[in-house]
């Protein structure tokens, strides 16, 4: 008689996705309100059900091994399943609209994804998506006018508490073929010229730190703008790491331009939405999104 292979419980696969997540036993203990000893117990029986050594520990923390690896994002999706079938049938169905903030820069690169699986897991709540400069939107969400919103760390209105979802670097965009790099002074195409812009002052200050002259050639509220520009191969211009358009590559040292810093995407809520549900389940999903873009074993900070 045939026989089945043996089924995955999911907790044991939650607590391997918080260990390789967070680098430590002891914290993925603190998470699930288990003792270290529980919790290394089931790693144990995950690894006997795979037959596979799955964590390691190194000077760095404990760390997923190959096998573990290839195991992270599945386990990821599995959890991510299970959770929102036993939702699903436990809880009534979630109503209401959101609205919701993010600069462009962000929108392609993050939201696709993010907001096709919140689609799915709730098909009743209505978005509503407004894409602006960051500047606007901490104005927008200290308003009242959007509920949540995704801005450029640095420029969230002051003292108002966010999440970090995301911190990478900032990296020079052009074209490969227009050699922009050897002009004198370096031809720019940036956001607006209102100092408003973490990324134009960023990119302004490094060059002005290596003595390198610059002028902003093209001014653009947008990405995409930028991007159109760059693509024209009339000017250089910045991004956090993307899918490029075709016809253009990322430059840097080996083209004679300084490294940029690593920059930061945060998370605001109003104060009026904390504790609506829709909301809280559309934050859950925002900051779930990003995390699933870090590479294993690195955190990010609150």
């Amino acid at each position: 008689m045939f026989a089945l292979p043996p089924g995955l419980d999911p907790d044991l696969l939650r607590a391997f996705v918080l260990i390789a997540e967070g680098g430590s036993f002891t914290r993925a203990a603190e998470r699930v309100g288990r003792t270290q000893s529980a919790v290394s117990m089931q790693i144990r029986r995950l690894e006997e059900t795979l037959g596979q050594p799955l964590l390691v520990r190194t000077p760095k923390g404990v760390q997923p091994t190959p096998q573990g690896m290839w195991l992270l994002d599945r386990a990821r999706a599995f959890l991510a399943l299970n959770d929102e079938i036993i939702g699903n049938f436990r809880s009534p169905p979630m109503v209401g609209t959101v609205r919701l903030g993010t600069p462009d820069d962000y929108a392609l690169q993050w939201l696709p994804d993010i907001l096709a699986r919140f689609a799915e897991a709730h098909p009743a709540v209505e978005l509503d998506v407004t894409c602006m400069n960051s500047d606007v939107l901490a104005e927008q969400i200290a308003e009242g006018r959007l509920d949540l919103t995704l801005i450029s760390e640095g420029q969230e209105p002051r003292g108002w508490p966010a999440q970090r979802v995301w911190r990478g670097p900032l990296r020079w965009v052009g074209s490969p073929t227009h050699g922009l790099h050897k002009r004198d002074p370096l031809p720019l195409a940036l956001s607006r010229p209102d100092n408003s812009c973490v990324w134009r002052n960023t990119a302004l200050g490094a060059l002005r730190r290596e003595g390198r002259a610059a002028r902003v050639t093209y001014n653009s509220a947008t990405q995409t703008g930028c991007f159109t520009v760059a693509l024209a191969g009339l000017a250089i211009t910045v991004s956090t790491p993307c899918t490029l358009p075709q016809g253009l590559a990322w430059l840097g040292e080996a083209e004679g331009l300084p490294a940029l810093p690593e920059m930061g995407i945060l998370l605001l809520r109003h104060e009026a939405a904390v504790g609506v549900p829709a909301v809280d389940a559309l934050a859950a999903h925002v900051a779930e999104g990003f995390q699933r873009a870090v590479a294993p074993g690195v955190a990010i900070a609150a």
